[in-house]
C-alpha cells in the first residue's frame, strides 16, 4: 500500500489559511494592528531567508503557555466553516478520489495546527494527519510545548518518514503534492513529487528535475482572498521583540519587555 501526502495551504486550498486567520483575528479585535504588522514583517523576513521558521515556531508555541485550548478550537471551527471550506481547489477532489480508488492512504502533511487540520481531514475523508499539535494539560490549558516534531521544512520530512516506517511503506512508493519550495526535503525523497500551483522557486526546481507541475483550478466563483504570504501555523512574533543581526544566520528576534500573546491556527 502506498501513501499520497498532501500539503494544505495553496495546494488543497487556494489561499494561505494562516494569513486569512491573522486578518480575521484583527477584524474581530483579538489582536492589534501592531501585532498584525509585526506578523507581516516576520513573514516577509522568512520569505527573504532571514529567519529560521523552526525557531520561530518553537518560540511561538511557548507564548501559548497557560492559555485555554477550547476557545481556540471553537474559533478555528467557525473560521474553517466560513473562510477555509469554500477554498478547496476543484482539481484536488479528483486527485484525492483517484488515489483513494487506487487503494492508497491519503495523508495531510501540513504546518497548520491540529485544530484546523482535523477539520480538513474530516471534510476530505483523509486517513491520517501529520501537522503541528499543541500539548494541553489536564486543566485544558496549553503547556507551551509542541507534541512531537515541528512539522515544517525538514520537520515535514521527519514526520513523513516516521509515518511510512510505521506503515511499512517505502517513501519511494509515495506521492507528495505541494506548492512550496520549503517542502523540497519531502519532494526529494518521495517517488512521485508533484508541484501544485508552485511558487517560483519550486516551479524552477520542478522543471529542472522533470517533476509534474499541475493546475487544480480555483474555487467556484474564482475569488481567492488577496492576503499576504502566510506565516505557517504559529502565532505571530512577540510584539515586544526587536530584530538584531546575528552573523551569517541573518535577522533574529531579541526580546524586550513583557510578552503579548496571540493565538493563530
Amino acid at each position: 500500500m502506498a501513501v499520497a501526502f498532501f500539503d494544505l495551504d495553496k495546494t488543497l486550498i487556494a489561499a494561505n489559511s494562516g494569513s486569512l486567520w491573522i486578518r480575521r483575528e484583527l477584524e474581530l479585535g483579538h489582536i492589534s494592528r501592531f501585532q498584525a504588522l509585526r506578523a507581516s514583517l516576520w513573514i516577509a523576513r522568512y520569505h527573504l531567508g532571514f529567519v529560521s521558521m523552526q525557531d520561530a515556531v518553537a518560540r511561538a508555541i511557548a507564548q501559548l503557555a497557560g492559555t485555554p485550548a477550547k476557545p481556540l478550537q471553537e474559533r478555528t471551527a467557525v473560521f474553517y466553516a466560513e473562510q477555509v471550506r469554500p477554498l478547496y481547489r476543484p482539481g484536488a477532489w479528483a486527485v484525492l478520489d483517484a488515489h483513494r480508488r487506487a487503494g492508497e492512504r491519503l495523508v495531510l502533511l501540513t504546518s497548520s495546527t491540529g485544530y484546523l487540520s482535523e477539520l480538513v481531514a474530516r471534510e476530505l475523508g483523509l486517513d491520517a494527519v501529520l501537522c503541528n499539535r499543541f500539548e494541553v494539560d489536564g486543566a485544558g490549558l496549553h503547556t507551551g510545548r509542541a507534541l512531537g516534531t515541528i512539522c515544517f521544512g525538514e520537520g515535514k520530512r521527519v514526520c513523513a518518514e516516521a509515518y511510512v516506517r510505521e506503515a511499512g511503506v517505502a517513501l519511494s512508493a509515495c506521492a507528495f503534492y505541494t506548492d512550496s519550495y520549503s517542502d523540497l526535503s519531502v519532494m526529494e525523497v518521495v517517488g512521485r513529487p508533484v508541484a501544485v500551483h508552485p511558487d517560483h522557486r519550486l516551479r524552477r526546481h520542478a522543471r529542472k528535475r522533470g517533476w509534474p507541475v499541475v493546475d487544480w483550478g480555483v474555487p467556484p466563483g474564482g475569488d481567492v482572498p488577496a492576503v499576504p504570504p502566510r506565516l505557517p501555523w504559529c502565532p505571530p512574533p512577540d510584539p515586544d521583540a526587536r530584530w538584531v543581526q546575528r552573523g551569517r544566520s541573518g535577522m533574529q528576534p531579541q526580546r524586550r519587555g513583557a510578552t503579548r500573546r496571540m493565538l493563530k491556527v
